[in-house]
């Protein structure tokens, strides 16, 4: 490989929008993330509830379903 090329390969920040905040390596200087291992529903057993419903409303008010 051509080392002129290549990117430099760094330790890198990673802060969630949660607040947890972990090291990783990337080309990247530090990184923002909206969800992590520590809030994501999957490892934490916990759900969210995302409201989509609003859309599903309009469609049925407008087409009178």
């Amino acid at each position: 490989m051509q080392q002129a090329i290549q990117p430099n390969f760094n330790v890198t920040n990673v802060t969630c929008a949660c607040g947890n905040s972990f090291e990783t390596g990337s080309v990247k200087g530090s990184l923002r993330v909206e969800i992590c291992s520590a809030c994501h529903p999957f490892f934490t057993g916990k759900q969210k509830f995302i409201d989509a419903g609003g859309r599903v409303d309009r469609f049925k008010k407008k087409y009178g379903i």
